[in-house]
């Protein structure tokens, strides 16, 4: 457990701040008035959430296990928002719970994982790679 929490620091920082943000009472008035501004909050927190993970995921291992990474940035956190939204319609009675919060957290996953392999990983080689010569 403990090497999971050096491997993972800002994942589970970001972590711990989507359960606060999901569970706040937020307030009653309207900051921004955008119909369904919402939904690209939740792709923008599950993208840089997934982002992270695997960022640090990269930096920590060497080789890529994609059984494992797979669970933990693409299973996991779709199963996370899941329980999250569940939780939202049955145990608030200020948030509710909402399919499309869901879809949009997916598709934040999925983002994610197309960008850690077409960016993240190919700056994360050059990176070490770069280490090693210093």
């Amino acid at each position: 457990m403990i090497n999971f929490i050096k491997r993972y620091p800002f994942s589970l920082v970001v972590l711990g701040l989507i359960l606060y943000l999901s569970f706040f009472k937020p307030p009653q008035e309207k900051v921004i008035d955008i119909r369904d501004i919402d939904k690209l909050a939740h792709f923008c927190m599950y993208a840089g959430f997934c982002s992270v993970v695997w960022l640090e995921y990269f930096l920590s291992h060497e080789g890529v296990s994609r059984a494992r990474v797979i669970m933990l940035a693409v299973i996991a956190p779709i199963v996370f928002s899941g329980i999250i939204e569940v939780m939202q319609g049955t145990l608030t009675e200020y948030r509710g719970m909402d399919w499309y919060d869901l879809l949009f957290n997916t598709l934040g996953v999925l983002f994610a994982l197309f960008f850690a392999k077409y960016f993240l990983r190919q700056l994360v080689i050059k990176y070490k790679e770069t280490k090693q010569r210093h």
